[in-house]
């Protein structure tokens, strides 16, 4: 366990992980899923994961980039971290409004959206956050680019109509997308308005498939919820 530990517990190495599980293949990928940790560092770390068995690294063609995956030791690691994140999902405060930031969930959502479920043409969503901490230098606008085959995220005006506003509380957003708040409540309560088509208004919230952990209880629903089996 010790020995283990010297290759997952580094700090940073369970992120690297959670973003190749959940589909970074490239550096920039896994880098915007974790906007805290410097490029030099991320480098350093998947050398170490790689020299450790765990990454895989192979040159892109034509490119000077590389495509990172993980390797059969790697994938072992999927349920420890599927453990994780059920874990802060049910112990851990998950919405502190100091640690909010746009730019974190919006990469999120991009990556959680029923692309079975959208409409046959591209959809474009326009979200605007207020609510944002002041100490965020992100972006605060977005452009949800939706089509059946792809989802692409803009942080700059890709020109194109837009089809749906989302103008949304950061914290309220970041609830629902936790499993902390019902979409329709923070529709009911204003923090979260949607403007456009009635039909794509209504068909919007079905798009999202939420945090991966979304399901898991906090102990006092699961005690509510026993109490009335």
């Amino acid at each position: 366990m010790a020995v283990a530990c010297e290759v997952f517990a580094e700090r940073w190495t369970p992120i690297i992980l959670r973003e190749l599980f959940a589909g970074a293949q490239h550096f920039n990928e896994i880098h915007r899923g974790i906007p805290l940790i410097s490029r030099a560092l991320l480098a350093r770390r998947l050398r170490e994961l790689e020299a450790a068995g765990v990454v895989a690294k192979e040159p892109l063609p034509q490119t000077r980039g590389y495509r990172y995956s993980l390797t059969e030791a790697g994938k072992e690691f999927l349920p420890v971290i599927e453990g994780l994140g059920k874990w802060g999902q049910r112990w851990t405060v998950r919405i502190d409004q100091r640690h909010l930031d746009a730019s974190f969930l919006m990469w999120n959502v991009r990556r959680r959206i029923a692309r079975e479920l959208l409409p046959p043409r591209r959809v474009v969503v326009r979200f605007s956050f207020s609510g944002v901490p002041g100490t965020y230098r992100g972006p605060r606008i977005f452009w949800l680019m939706l089509e059946p085959a792809q989802v692409d995220l803009c942080v700059e005006d890709p020109g194109f109509d837009i089809d749906l506003y989302v103008e949304a509380d950061l914290a309220a957003m970041a609830k629902v997308w936790l499993g902390d708040a019902q979409f329709d409540s923070v529709l009911r309560s204003n923090e979260v308005r949607l403007i456009g088509s009635r039909d794509l208004a209504k068909a919007f919230p079905s798009w999202l498939m939420l945090s991966k952990f979304a399901g898991v209880p906090r102990p006092q629903r699961a005690a509510a919820s026993a109490g009335t089996e």
